[in-house]
C-alpha cells in the first residue's frame, strides 16, 4: 500500500474550513483523527491546527471556549462537535514534565508537527482538500504497525512523562510494535523518573484505556517489562514468579500471568470487572503456603481474597479512582471465591444474594468466568461442569429475585418506627431485633408479614432483652 496523498474531509469540517479561509487562514486536521482515517477507521474526535491565533479563532466563531489559551488552544463548539483548535506552535523546555515552559507560534504546519509525540500522530490533512502532510513518514510507520517517536525518544519522553505510558497504551490498543530505540528509552532511568512524576490521575486514565482494549494483557505486560508498572502499581511485582501450579493442575501460570490472562477474559465493556480481574489475586503472594502431602505438594492461598481486596483498595486509592469505583471493585475481589453447590437450600441462595448484592451479581459471574479463563487462557466451555454450575446458580438467583423475597432490611414488612410504636425503644437493641427478624425472614419468607413479625419482635424484646412492653 503506497502512502496516501489525501483523505476525505467530513462535510462539517469543510464548512469549518470555509470560515477559516474567508478570514485568510489555513486549517488542518491533525492527530488521532488523521491516524484513524489512514487506518480505514472512523474518526470520532477532531483536532485542528491553524495559523490563526486563539484570539482570531474566537473572533471567527460564535461559540469558542478558551480551554488552553496559554498554550494556544481553544475549543470550537459547532455543528454538534467540540473541536480542539491549536495555533501552529513550537515549544521549548518542559521543567514540569508536562507543559512547555515557552510556546512560540510557528509559521508552518511542518514546524507544528515536529513537536508531536509519535510519527503516526505527526500527520496533517489540509481541510480544504484533504491533502496529506507527512514530514516524518508516519504513514509508513502506520502501514508497518510501528510506534516511533518524532526525533529523539529521550527528548520526546522528557517533554512529557505521560508519553511513555501513551506509547504502551497505543501498542495494545492498535496492535502495533514499539520501535527498538523508542522501546529501549522507555526503561531509561531518566525517562522512568520523568514518568514517575506524572499525576496519579493521568496514569489512571491511561490504565483504564488499556483495560478497555481487546487484549489488555499486551499493554500491561509492556508496563511490567519497562518498569512503569512498579512506579504506579508496586503490588504487582511480587506476583511475578509466585507459582500456583501443583499436581492438581488447576493453574499453569504464575500469579502475574494469571492476572493478565484474567483481564483478557473479562468483558471489554465492563471496566469494573476488568479492574477486579487485574486485582483479584494480587494478595496471593502474601497468602501463599505449601502443604507437603505423600502425593505431592499442595499450594494454598487461604484468605487471599481479603488481602487482595485491601491491596486493590490501597492501589486504587493511590491512583485517585472514584470512591464508588473502588467500592465496587473491592467488593467483587472480596467475593470472587464464592463456592456454589446444588445441595444449597433456598435459604442459602438467599443468603448468598444478600451477601453479594443483586446489583453486582452479573459482574461477579463475569469475574468468575474471567478467573477461570486466567487458569489456562481458555474460556469456559458451554456444557462443562463449571459452566453448568454457574448457569444453575444464575437460574436460582433469578428465581429468588423474581419471588420478591426480602433481600435487605428495607424489604421487611416492618421497620424501626413500627417497632417503636409497639413499645420497643430506639437504639442499638432495636437494630439487633430488626436483624433477627431479617434472619427469620431469610430462612422463612412466609414470615414476612407485619402481623407475624410484630409479635415475634415483642417476644424477642421481652425474652431476650428483658424488656417491658407498655400495658394497654
Amino acid at each position: 500500500m503506497n502512502s496516501r496523498k489525501c483523505v476525505k474531509i467530513p462535510a462539517e469540517l469543510h464548512k469549518v474550513n470555509e470560515i477559516f479561509t474567508a478570514h485568510g487562514h489555513k486549517a488542518y486536521l491533525v492527530g488521532g483523527a488523521v491516524r484513524d482515517m489512514l487506518r480505514g477507521k472512523q474518526a470520532h474526535d477532531w483536532d485542528i491546527a491553524t495559523d490563526a491565533t486563539p484570539q482570531q479563532v474566537m473572533q471567527m466563531f460564535r461559540r469558542v471556549i478558551p480551554t488552553g489559551i496559554a498554550h494556544g488552544t481553544v475549543t470550537i463548539h459547532i455543528y454538534g462537535h467540540e473541536i480542539e483548535t491549536t495555533t501552529f506552535r513550537t515549544e521549548a523546555g518542559y521543567s514540569d514534565g508536562r507543559h512547555p515552559d515557552a510556546v512560540q507560534y510557528a509559521a508552518t504546519i511542518e514546524e507544528d508537527l515536529s513537536r508531536r509525540d509519535f510519527t503516526m500522530n505527526a500527520i496533517a490533512a489540509d481541510l480544504a482538500d484533504g491533502t496529506i502532510v507527512d514530514p516524518f513518514h508516519g504513514q509508513e510507520d502506520i502501514r508497518n504497525g510501528i510506534i516511533r517517536t518524532v526525533g529523539s525518544p529521550l527528548e520526546r519522553f522528557d517533554e512529557d512523562g505521560l508519553r511513555p505510558v501513551r506509547a504502551i497504551r497505543f501498542a495494545g490498543q492498535l496492535g502495533f510494535k514499539i520501535e527498538e530505540n523508542t522501546f529501549a528509552a522507555l526503561s531509561h532511568p531518566a525517562v522512568l523518573a520523568r514518568t514517575g512524576s506524572i499525576s496519579p490521575e493521568r496514569f489512571r486514565d491511561e490504565l483504564c484505556k488499556m483495560l478497555q482494549t481487546d487484549t489488555p494483557s499486551a499493554s500491561l505486560r509492556l508496563m511490567e517489562q519497562t518498569g512503569i508498572m512498579d512506579l504506579f502499581i508496586p503490588g504487582f511485582k511480587p506476583c511475578r514468579g509466585c507459582q500456583q501450579a501443583d499436581f492438581r493442575a488447576f493453574h499453569e501460570f504464575d500469579v502475574a500471568d494469571h492476572l493478565l490472562a484474567a483481564c483478557d477474559g473479562a468483558p471489554k465493556d465492563k471496566l469494573e470487572v476488568r479492574l477486579a480481574a487485574f486485582y483479584h489475586d494480587i494478595g496471593k503472594p502474601e497468602a501463599r503456603t505449601v502443604e507437603h502431602l505423600p502425593q505431592g505438594d499442595v499450594i494454598h492461598f487461604h484468605g487471599h481474597e481479603k488481602i487482595s481486596a485491601q491491596k486493590a483498595k490501597d492501589s486504587m486509592t493511590a491512583l485517585k479512582f472514584p470512591n464508588q469505583t473502588i467500592s465496587a471493585v473491592c467488593h467483587l475481589v472480596k467475593e470472587h471465591m464464592f463456592f456454589y453447590e446444588s445441595s444449597w437450600g433456598d435459604a442459602a441462595v438467599r443468603r448468598f444474594i444478600i451477601r453479594v448484592g443483586t446489583e453486582c451479581f452479573d459482574d461477579l459471574i463475569d469475574l468468575r468466568l474471567a478467573d477461570i479463563y486466567g487458569m489456562h487462557g481458555v474460556a469456559v466451555a458451554e456444557g462443562s461442569p463449571a459452566w453448568l454450575n454457574l448457569v444453575e446458580l444464575h437460574t436460582r438467583v433469578e428465581k429468588v429475585i423474581a419471588e420478591k423475597n426480602a433481600l435487605s432490611l428495607k424489604d421487611l414488612a416492618v421497620n424501626g418506627r413500627d417497632l417503636m410504636n409497639a413499645g420497643i425503644p430506639a437504639g442499638k437493641m432495636l437494630g439487633n431485633i430488626l436483624a433477627e427478624l431479617f434472619e427469620t425472614v431469610t430462612d422463612s419468607p412466609a414470615m414476612n408479614e407485619q402481623d407475624k413479625l410484630l409479635p415475634l419482635a415483642k417476644n424477642i424484646f421481652v425474652q431476650k432483652y428483658g424488656g417491658k412492653l407498655p400495658t394497654a
